[in-house]
């Protein structure tokens, strides 16, 4: 069983920047994919970034340019630097790992963002 913990959300106001952390129980140097999601009330949880074990990226066309994600083997951490951020950004942004061909999830951290 593999533990996530999200933190770093908050209120932030239009073009401001928020970074999301999530902590693994696991090494983040021996999972596969690891990233990040986000979910609307109504809506399915959409994909906004990953980095896979040999540091490949992947972003949401939505969030190109303005999002960074990045690890912390030694930490086992992931990061979620986003900027210039905008009221459709406001979503609970989740925390997944792929480790032996099972995902887990974090809680969720909720992102707001006022316009």
């Amino acid at each position: 069983q593999v533990q996530l913990v999200e933190s770093g959300g908050g209120l932030v106001q239009a073009g401001g920047s928020l970074r999301l952390s999530c902590v693994a129980s696991v090494s983040t140097f021996s999972v596969n994919d690891i990233g990040w999601y986000r979910q609307t009330p109504g809506q399915q949880r959409k994909l906004v970034a990953d980095i896979s074990s040999g540091g490949t990226t992947y972003y949401a066309d939505s969030v190109k340019g303005r999002a960074t994600i990045s690890k912390d083997n030694a930490k086992s951490t992931v990061y979620l630097q986003m900027n210039s951020l905008k009221p459709e950004d406001t979503a609970v942004y989740y925390c997944y790992v792929d480790h032996r061909s099972i995902r887990y999830w974090g809680q969720g951290t909720q992102v707001t963002v006022s316009s």
